[in-house]
């Protein structure tokens, strides 16, 4: 069944060799996706991306033109969408190089709809939590600093808590407004005294919401 929140968003695809690009378009729109636009190289990738200001953006690495991860710098660099990578490599090196350049997710080919899913929530929910911590944080070095501590903070409420990476960023959220303090001091509290230290003033509910 088709993820409700899925539904009608609009995706831009770039990969250079057609039938990939074409089981990835038949893939989406089975998930209830919308490709509104596909391209063969990076360079054509970022202006359909200027274009339509889709709500996701997938890129292969090895691309002429302009390569799968200059084009995500690109794209990423302007907060066009969240961009997710395609590899046939899983090089550790070449992901990193992908997530610097701004990336969200990656995807290593073959894959099939069990890997892509979980790739588009984690790339959508990624996105979702710069957002938010640009409209909180103003300056780049402050965010740059608040976005690690955060990452580091929700690798600590997943192991102590047993929730998912956005249910975490969401606890995160939560327990900032709760308390009345920013993201970066609740995930240094995190970091520094695990989940009851830091949330000692907000309660009970230590947990995250479901749903």
């Amino acid at each position: 069944m088709t993820d409700p929140t899925a539904t009608s968003r609009t995706v831009v695809i770039a990969e250079d060799e057609v039938l990939i690009r074409m089981d990835l378009a038949e893939m989406l729109a089975e998930e209830g996706f919308d490709v509104v636009g596909q391209a063969g190289d990076g360079e054509s990738a970022v202006r359909l991306a200027q274009e339509h200001r889709p709500d996701l953006v997938i890129l292969d690495v090895k691309m002429p033109v302009l390569d799968g991860i200059a084009a995500a710098e690109a794209i990423a660099g302007q907060r066009i969408a969240p961009v997710i990578v395609l590899t046939a490599f899983s090089q550790r090196e070449l992901v990193e190089r992908a997530r610097d350049a701004g990336a969200m997710a990656y995807l290593v080919k073959p894959f099939s709809h069990t890997d892509l899913v979980p790739a588009i929530e984690m790339a959508l929910s990624r996105f979702a939590e710069v957002q938010a911590l640009e409209t909180e944080v103003a300056g780049l070095t402050d965010r740059l600093e608040t976005r690690k501590s955060v990452d580091r903070a929700k690798s600590v409420l997943q192991r102590e808590l047993g929730v998912s990476e956005p249910e975490a960023f969401r606890w995160i959220q939560k327990t900032a407004m709760d308390l009345r303090l920013s993201m970066r001091q609740v995930a240094d509290g995190v970091v520094e005294h695990g989940v009851a230290g830091s949330a000692a003033g907000d309660g009970e509910d230590s947990s995250p919401q479901g749903g």
